[in-house]
């Protein structure tokens, strides 16, 4: 299994959704960063489970940095976080261990570890195991606010309903991340809210749009061609559960453009080379050009639903239906985007510790 990522900041992700503990190894932070635990608690409650939207599924999630740290700063050595799993319901899972759930990575597993795998709960495959993942991200984005660089994502879209785009970009990132449901428009809390209530009612879910913005990213960070930084945002976008899509800039909507439409022509604004527009979002040949980094992410819906659905008993060899049964999120995209975030800052990290060195993260 290759649970790692990164190359000069390596982040290990370990633990199943109903095992003891879940956690995340760091390694390569420089020594001397600053590691805040509130803002780590932070992050971790903007991922967490909110109201009716949301699963029953309840975590304090009360981390534990047990490696790595010393006085508040990292040590430079492996930094190491637990996190105990705690309100587990492991008998919702027990009568359907040999049942494929759509839309679920259970007959993919089975096939590769051979009804070894841990399937309760989804086990190593549950979005439960996120909550580490946010934890170390938490880590790395604080570090890089403090060198300028801000993320920030917003739900762009939800079960249909479009949030506004962008507008001052440092200001939107600041506002969206003291935010619960991260929307740009607060008359789309409502509607969005809505639209998934209406979904669970009916036993269903929904999906939608995440999009990310980076700013103050310098220039010149990257790889062309198979380490590009859009090859290394995507690997990472597409390790978070549910994540079936990703484009950068205009995206898809670039080849219906004309060449002199879709060219971003270079400027000088206050002393530094600029792009007049974004439509690349911000990388050129695999590499930041210095404006923001724009990407979005398509979300799906939920695959554990309160409908019974068509499926097979891989151990039986047979067809069944599964009937609705345990906890689910009728949408997890408001609570994914925190995700989004995590995982973008521990892509930033590494790409730009493989550029400057690793102290250069220290600030």
């Amino acid at each position: 299994m290759k649970n790692t990522f990164g190359t000069s900041v390596a982040v290990t992700l370990f633990g199943e959704s109903h095992g003891e503990y879940i956690g995340a190894v760091i390694d390569g932070l420089a020594p001397g960063i600053t590691v805040d635990e509130e803002y780590i608690s932070r992050m971790l409650t903007l991922r967490r489970p909110d109201g009716k939207i949301s699963t029953p599924r309840k975590e304090t999630d009360e981390f534990k940095i047990v490696s790595g740290v010393l006085c508040g700063k990292t040590t430079g050595t492996p930094l190491t976080i637990l996190i105990p799993n705690e309100n587990v319901k492991s008998g919702d899972y027990a009568a359907i261990q040999m049942i494929a759930r759509p839309s679920h990575a259970d007959y993919a597993a089975q096939c590769k570890y051979h009804g070894f795998q841990d399937a309760r709960g989804g086990g190593h495959f549950s979005g439960r195991i996120t909550a580490a993942l946010v934890a170390a991200g938490a880590i790395c984005k604080s570090a890089l606010e403090k060198k300028g660089i801000f993320i920030g994502t917003h739900v762009k879209k939800c079960a249909g309903i479009l949030d506004r785009e962008f507008g001052d970009l440092l200001t939107d990132i600041k506002m969206l991340n003291q935010k619960t449901f991260a929307v740009l428009d607060d008359v789309c809390i409502e509607k969005m809210t809505n639209a998934i209530l209406e979904a669970a009612k009916d036993g269903d879910s929904v999906g939608g749009v995440l999009e990310t913005a980076v700013v103050g990213m310098p220039a010149g960070v990257g790889e062309p061609w198979f380490d590009s930084l859009e090859s290394q945002i995507s690997h990472m976008m597409f390790s978070i559960p549910a994540v079936k899509g990703i484009e950068f800039g205009k995206g898809f909507a670039i080849s219906d453009m004309k060449g002199s439409e879709a060219n971003d022509a270079f400027a000088i604004k206050n002393g530094e080379i600029v792009t007049q527009t974004n439509n690349n979002g911000g990388l050129n040949g695999g590499i930041t050009n210095g404006m923001p980094i724009l990407f979005r992410t398509a979300i799906k819906p939920t695959p554990t639903i309160f409908k019974p659905q068509n499926t097979v008993d891989f151990k039986e060899m047979s067809e069944t239906v599964l009937e609705p049964k345990g906890r689910h999120d009728p949408a997890i995209v408001h609570r994914a985007r925190i995700v989004q975030d995590a995982a973008a800052a521990i892509v930033l990290c590494d790409a730009l510790a493989l550029r400057f060195g690793t102290d250069w993260l220290k600030g």
